[in-house]
Formats: C-alpha cells, sequence, structure tokens
C-alpha cells in the first residue's frame, strides 16, 4: 500500500493529511486556541471524590475539572501490549485507559478496582494525565498510570511488565525484542511497551531511548515535587513530532511539507530519533498549494455533509446525534444486473469499506450504528462484516464491530479522545439550532397571522409593518395574494408587508408605525 502524509503549516494553523493509494484516510488539525491536550501531564488537586460512583473530580487548571475513575488508578495485568493504535497508542501515541464500552480491542485481565475514598481524599495532589479531551459538556478524562512514549518505546513508570505491540506477530522476533529491553533497563523501572516501528530496533537505539524516557521522567518528578497544584508539568509533543514519531517509518513512502520552519523541526528532530528517514522527508516549494495540488481541499469540504457517494452509485447517510452516530446505506441509481442479491452484497461491501474509512476521516467515536442494506444469506452478511473489521483494522483509534443484529444493523464502537472534526471545526447553526431543518414559507406565514391576530385582539397597535425573508414575502405574492387584504377585516389593522434579506428564512419582525417600534415578542409564540 502506498502511504502518504503531508503537512501544511501556517501561523495560525497547522494540518497533516494522510494518505493511502492516493486516498485521505485521516486529517489531524492543530490550531493555538484549540490545542490538543492529550497526553498533557498536570500535577492536580482533588477537588471531590464521588464513592457512588468511584470516580472522582481532579482540579488541572482547564476550564472544566478533569474525571479520574477509580479504574485509572491501577495498573492492566496484561502479558502483552495491544496494538498500536489501540490500547497502547491512541493517535498520537499515548497508552490509554478506557471506560468501558468505548472502543474495543483485547483488554487484559485487571486487579480489582480499589474503593476510591480509599486512596483520594479532597485537598489532596495527584499527577495525571489526559487520556481524552474535553468533548460537549463533560470535561477531560485523566488517568493517574502516567506514560511517557517515545519512537520505539512506551514508558510506564507505575506498571511493571514489558510488553510487545500485538502487531509484531513474528513469535520468535517478539520474545527477540522483550529480551532484548527487558536485558537493558533498570530492575524495578517500571513498565515498557515495545511499539511496532521497533520491529528492526537495535541494542543502541535501544539503550538511547530508555535513556531519554527515564530521564524525562526524572524531570517530570522534580516538577512535580516543587510545583505548586494545579499546574501542567508535561506538554505532550506538538502535532508534527508527535506525526514523525509515530507514523513515518519504513511503510511511509513519502513526507511532504509547505513550511520550511516545519521541515526544518522535522530535520532536526529525525537527525535525533532516526536518521535513516531523512530522504524520505521533502519540502513542497511549489505554487500551487500543498493540499491544492492533491486535490485535499475538495475532500475536506465534504467531510461535513451527510451525504457520502459510493463508486457504483450507492450512498451513505452520516448523522451525528447526542448518542450515538447513525449510518444508512443505501443502493441509490446502482441497480446492478439480474440477481438483485448480488447488487446488495457488491453496495455493502463498498459501504463496509467506506464506512471505515469516513470514521478515520471524520475521526468520530463512541457508539456507531451501521444500517446495511438487508441481505437475505447469513454468508453474505458475514462477508460485509469480515470486510469492516478488515478496514477497521487499519484504523490507529481502536474499534470493535459486533456481529449482524436481529434488525440487520451492525452496531459498532470507536476510541473517542477528542471532539470530531464535525465538533471542533463547526458551530450550531443559529437559524436552524442545530437540527439542519427551518420552517417552510407557508409555516413562517402561519405563525406571522397568530400573531397579527393577537396583535389586533389586544387593540393596541393600529399600523403594523410585517418583515419577511424575501423567498417567505414572494410566497405571499405567489401563493396567497389576498392574505393581508383578508386579514385587515378580520384584525382592524392596517398592514404592509416588507422584504428583508437580512431576516433568516424563518423569522418575521412586527414594526409598529409610524413609531416604527419593534412589538414581535409582545405578540409572537408560535
Amino acid at each position: 500500500m502506498k502511504r502518504e502524509i503531508l503537512i501544511s503549516g501556517s501561523p495560525r494553523e497547522t494540518r497533516a493529511a494522510i494518505l493511502e493509494d492516493d486516498r485521505l484516510v485521516e486529517l489531524l488539525v492543530d490550531r493555538p486556541e484549540a490545542r490538543r491536550s492529550v497526553g498533557d501531564i498536570y500535577l492536580g488537586k482533588v477537588e471531590a471524590v464521588l464513592p457512588g460512583i468511584q470516580a472522582a473530580f481532579i482540579e488541572i487548571g482547564a476550564e472544566k475539572s478533569a474525571f479520574l475513575h477509580a479504574s485509572d488508578l491501577i495498573e492492566s495485568d496484561e502479558e502483552d501490549a495491544p496494538e498500536d493504535g489501540a490500547d497502547d497508542d491512541d493517535d498520537e501515541g499515548q497508552p490509554q485507559s478506557r471506560p468501558a464500552g468505548e472502543g474495543g480491542g483485547g483488554g487484559g485481565r485487571r486487579r480489582p478496582t480499589p474503593n476510591i475514598a480509599d486512596e483520594l481524599k479532597r485537598g489532596q495532589t495527584k499527577l495525571v494525565q489526559v487520556i481524552k479531551e474535553a468533548i460537549g459538556t463533560k470535561g477531560p478524562r485523566v488517568t493517574a498510570q502516567v506514560s511517557l512514549a517515545g519512537r520505539f518505546l512506551v514508558y510506564m513508570p507505575f506498571a511493571s511488565k514489558v510488553g510487545v505491540s500485538r502487531k509484531i506477530e513474528a513469535r520468535d522476533q517478539r520474545a527477540k525484542l522483550r529480551e532484548m529491553v527487558s536485558k537493558l533497563v533498570p530492575a524495578d523501572s517500571g513498565g515498557w511497551i515495545i511499539r511496532t516501528v521497533a520491529d528492526d530496533l537495535t541494542e543502541a537505539s535501544c539503550k538511547r531511548e530508555i535513556d531519554h524516557l527515564l530521564g524525562l521522567w526524572k524531570k517530570i518528578k522534580r516538577k512535580a515535587q516543587s510545583g505548586r497544584a494545579p499546574a501542567l508539568v508535561q506538554r505532550e509533543t506538538s502535532l508534527t513530532r508527535g506525526i514523525v514519531r509515530d507514523l513515518l517509518s519504513d511503510k511511509v513512502d513519502l513526507l511532504l511539507v509547505d513550511s520550511k520552519l516545519l521541515y526544518n523541526e522535522i530535520e532536526q528532530y529525525l537527525k535525533q530519533i532516526d536518521p535513516e528517514l531523512l530522504p524520505k522527508v521533502k519540502l513542497y516549494q511549489a505554487e500551487t498549494a500543498l493540499f491544492d495540488e492533491y486535490d485535499i481541499e475538495a475532500e475536506i469540504r465534504n467531510l461535513f455533509k451527510q451525504r457520502v457517494e459510493l463508486p457504483t452509485g450507492g450512498y451513505l447517510i452520516i448523522q451525528p446525534t447526542e448518542a450515538l452516530i447513525s449510518i444508512d446505506v443505501n443502493t441509490g441509481r446502482y441497480t446492478g444486473k439480474r440477481d438483485p442479491e448480488s447488487t446488495i452484497l457488491r453496495t455493502n461491501m463498498e459501504a463496509a469499506r467506506e464506512v471505515a474509512r469516513q470514521l478515520r476521516l471524520r475521526d468520530v467515536g463512541g457508539i456507531i450504528v451501521v444500517d446495511f442494506i438487508d441481505m437475505e444469506t447469513r454468508s453474505n452478511r458475514d462477508k460485509v462484516l469480515q470486510e469492516l473489521r478488515t478496514h477497521l483494522g487499519h484504523d490507529r483509534a481502536r474499534t470493535r464491530a459486533f456481529a449482524v443484529s436481529e434488525l440487520g444493523l451492525i452496531e459498532m464502537t470507536r476510541q473517542r479522545v477528542r471532539p470530531s472534526l464535525w465538533q471542533s471545526m463547526t458551530a450550531e447553526c443559529p437559524t436552524c439550532t442545530g437540527t439542519g431543518r427551518v420552517f417552510r414559507p407557508e409555516v413562517v406565514v402561519r405563525r406571522m397571522e397568530r400573531s397579527l391576530k393577537r396583535a389586533g385582539a389586544d387593540h393596541k397597535e393600529r399600523q403594523l409593518s410585517v418583515r419577511l425573508h424575501p423567498e417567505v414575502a414572494l410566497y405571499l405574492v405567489e401563493q396567497e395574494p389576498n392574505f393581508l387584504r383578508q386579514l385587515e377585516k378580520q384584525t382592524g389593522l392596517e398592514l404592509e408587508v416588507r422584504d428583508d434579506p437580512m431576516m433568516r428564512l424563518d423569522e418575521f419582525r412586527m414594526m409598529a408605525r409610524p413609531a416604527g417600534r419593534d412589538v414581535t415578542e409582545q405578540y409572537a409564540v408560535a
């Protein structure tokens, strides 16, 4: 598979696009005003302990207090590390503790969860790390199981085992790497995870990274001991460095960056961690913008559309809600030939691949329900499920897809550590208040009619001017030309209508004449 990474940087925004076989599969955006916080380490102060839900709220200096569950106080008792991009690495390379039900993947055995009230007291200081950014009304989630990610290793000071990423499948190689790291790390230094990129790790590189991570941990402990809570103790590396650390490997064909400043940063960083990868990094200097050259801007605009076209004419409808993401699969104009079952199977197979891609691309998480087109045979349903799982396997976030339900739905979960691009790059529409719908012109006219009748019954106003959106005013002229004359007779009011392009489509204003007072709120209800 051809893999490329494009990084476009400016003083106010850095964007990174990940391409697989010339198709955009991931988009990462970083802005100073909305900086990523996953991986940041804080000296927090316990604000409240809630034994009823086995959790505590920790003040870390953010807008909202962080949430710490009792399960994030203890070490996972696992023999092997989950895959990179799953439990041990999120999309910035940080080991993760996850709430039950968010994401899947192989969970190991856990020791009994301690009573939170026995472990924490109000006012106590605690070193914690952000594992999930604030989303909506919820504050960030933190863990006391601090971890430090390097290029080849992840260091967990409060753990005790040496694990190997499950993506390194060869048994001999796994044993060799585990033996090497176990021999080089100091006794009782903590836990270590060997990452996928470490497949060809040498002892020299391994020793250098172990020393670096141990030194970094000493600095963090010193800051925590001398700091006053709440305080930021260690900031996760920049988006650019995180991409180089976690994604750039022999499996990547090219990293193209259009900023000389970022290019120099990447070059210096690679000289420290993996000089052999330097030839893969190129500075883009053409006049055409980098993302325009690769036709990525158009794909980014499509990220926020509900409808996603499939190659043979079918399409998806993706609708985010408060509780879950619903995805509906439709055949559209694709009708196939004679066999409807084969037509449906082909559309569903295309949809399975596109669903996996869209989840990565939009960075959505939580519960996802996919309504594939009904299939008659069990074997075809299994094929679609397997296709979905295969392509979800390329996702660096932890995912889990369950068997087709009795209603023909596939329910799945995807690890959520930050707001989706839809949440972080869009705002609620002031006209439709987030519903995506506005009242039709005829509904607006009926609402206006009821308000004018109230004004007439009140007998306080004699002359009113009504302002409407031009489309609603046109509806009145074309569809209800006698409306004003009839309403004047019913109410005893003198009325005039004016179109106003500054009005919202489903809005109207009632102005008293000649004073020009706005009396809309006085008479408008629904």
